[in-house]
């Protein structure tokens, strides 16, 4: 069957045994073993993936498929906690090709899943350098920012995110530009941003949330209460729990509206269950005012 496929095709039914061979049959055979077979069996997939010329050789365009599986391996591993391993298959991607911004996308999540933060800062930048729409990195590279309190430069990497209109989970982009907005002082753009995330996707828990606590600064209480309650919809939907945040934010709303019962359930949820949060450090002022 093999035989019958053209270079790229076999490399990638290689590859993919590689990933079940490491994956499965090291729970059966030792590590070194399971990746000796992989090693074999993926030296005999690139053995196929040269075409010979007259004056040495030219390499086939299933190299760089190769070197994007050698991505997606090291994404799995990275989802599987194996950090030597994401990181030796993403080394073997750039073997293949040293200017790939996927590869250093991944090098610069797996530097900050250990803790190298400046590492990882230089890997998201030379992965931008290198594609400038990888709006993965620049999201990736957002997190990490806010992460880190660098709420302008989070933005700005989000609002170019934003544009990119392919861009899968696009909501969720909007979502963060809001909250790095939120934190830089922009009310208004925060808003924007939450409403476009809703209209994206109206499942979002987050956005609703935050545009409840906008509108009850702004003393649109009616509003403020609409979307707490799209909050708790979905919140209840997906079956998560309350931050001390989203309990504070519903006690202040219902509060307005003098509703006693939610006010005495959602107080004490948080006195429980987050006695130590500012949130119940908050809630506690509060009544002592009253």
């Amino acid at each position: 069957m093999l035989n019958k496929l053209g270079g790229s095709e076999q490399l990638g039914i290689r590859l993919q045994v590689m990933l079940f061979l490491e994956f499965e049959f090291e729970k059966s055979l030792n590590r070194k073993l399971a990746r000796g077979l992989a090693v074999l069996l993926l030296s005999g997939a690139l053995s196929c993936c040269v075409t010979t010329t007259t004056g040495g050789f030219m390499v086939d365009a299933s190299e760089e498929q190769a070197a994007t599986d050698y991505i997606q391996l090291a994404l799995a591993y990275f989802d599987n906690r194996d950090m030597p391993a994401a990181r030796r298959h993403v080394n073997n991607a750039l073997d293949i090709d040293n200017r790939i911004s996927d590869a250093y996308m991944v090098l610069a999540m797996i530097s900050q899943h250990e803790g190298d933060l400046d590492l990882a800062d230089s890997n998201y930048q030379r992965a931008i350098s290198l594609d400038k729409d990888n709006s993965s990195a620049r999201n990736n590279y957002a997190a990490m920012l806010f992460s880190q309190e660098r709420f302008r430069e989070s933005y700005e990497q989000l609002e170019r995110v934003a544009n990119d209109t392919s861009y899968e989970g696009r909501s969720l982009v909007f979502e963060g530009l809001g909250r790095s907005a939120l934190r830089l002082g922009r009310q208004e753009e925060a808003k924007a941003a939450f409403q476009r995330a809703l209209q994206l996707n109206e499942n979002l828990f987050i956005a609703p949330l935050e545009l409840a606590l906008i509108y009850f600064d702004q003393e649109d209480y009616p509003r403020a209460r609409q979307y707490y309650q799209n909050y708790l919809t979905t919140i209840q939907f997906l079956q998560l729990p309350h931050t001390p945040r989203a309990l504070l934010a519903g006690i202040q709303i219902e509060g307005y509206f003098q509703n006693k019962e939610f006010v005495e359930n959602f107080s004490l949820v948080l006195s429980t269950l987050y006695p130590t949060s500012p949130e119940y450090q908050v809630l506690q002022r509060l009544s002592d005012a009253n």
